[in-house]
């Protein structure tokens, strides 16, 4: 069965490893044989500005190297999804994490799954983050569904602050089906492998981030309603 060619768009603030995660995934799909376009798009600055990222996978090159409806969105920050509203089509996903985004605030005629995964206001009240949390932006355009995952709190608790991306990125992986979560394995291994060689850590640090993003998405298939807090 051929894979219809997934449009994906990914943005965070500078630092937020953004365009690591996006590059890895695309070369996870080269090495599975498939077609995989990924464009860059940031400011001048590093960190502080907002950074966009868009991938193309499937089985046929994709059409054009620039597309306007995103089939998922994952938003690191509240500017950079304000960035990516453009794209948002019926069948476009939003995946976001909630340890930086506030839970949106949605009806029936926005969400078309008429649910959306959020996370208890408890688990941040425990954690002395909600008041850090930037406002969910307004949107107006009819979604498929809205999912929520506290990607950053995670990595922090449970791994290490700085692999929080690649735990957006297996929930990502996972949530499109576009890669197989070996063949992102073997990415980020290529990817890393100078530091892995100087710290083997590295290599199952990211790994078990990569499992969790993956497990995380894995119960958010099996049930809309599903919290990645509990």
């Amino acid at each position: 069965m051929k894979l219809a060619t997934k449009r994906i768009a990914m943005g965070g603030e500078g630092g937020q490893g953004v365009q690591s995660a996006a590059d890895i995934l695309a070369e996870a799909a080269y090495e599975e044989g498939k077609e995989a376009l990924y464009i860059p798009n940031f400011g001048i600055e590093q960190r502080g500005g907002v950074s966009l990222a868009f991938v193309q996978i499937g089985d046929e090159p994709a059409g054009s190297p620039k597309f306007k409806q995103a089939d998922f969105v994952v938003a690191l920050s509240g500017r950079s999804l304000e960035r990516l509203i453009g794209f948002l089509w019926e069948d476009t996903i939003i995946l976001y994490d909630s340890a930086w985004l506030a839970p949106p605030t949605v009806s029936d005629q926005v969400v078309g799954w008429q649910s959306y995964d959020t996370t208890a206001p408890d688990f941040f009240a425990e954690r002395g983050v909600t008041d850090r949390r930037q406002k969910f932006p307004e949107i107006k355009q009819k979604v498929k569904n809205i999912f929520a995952l506290p990607a950053s709190e995670i990595a922090m608790e449970k791994l290490h602050p700085r692999v929080s991306n690649v735990i957006i990125l297996g929930a990502t992986a996972r949530l499109t089906g576009v890669v197989q979560l070996e063949s992102i394995k073997k990415a980020l291994e290529n990817r890393l492998a100078s530091k892995i060689k100087r710290d083997p850590n590295l290599k199952i640090l990211n790994f078990n981030a990569l499992e969790l993003g993956w497990e995380a998405g894995e119960r958010m298939l099996k049930s809309p309603a599903y919290s990645a807090a509990t």
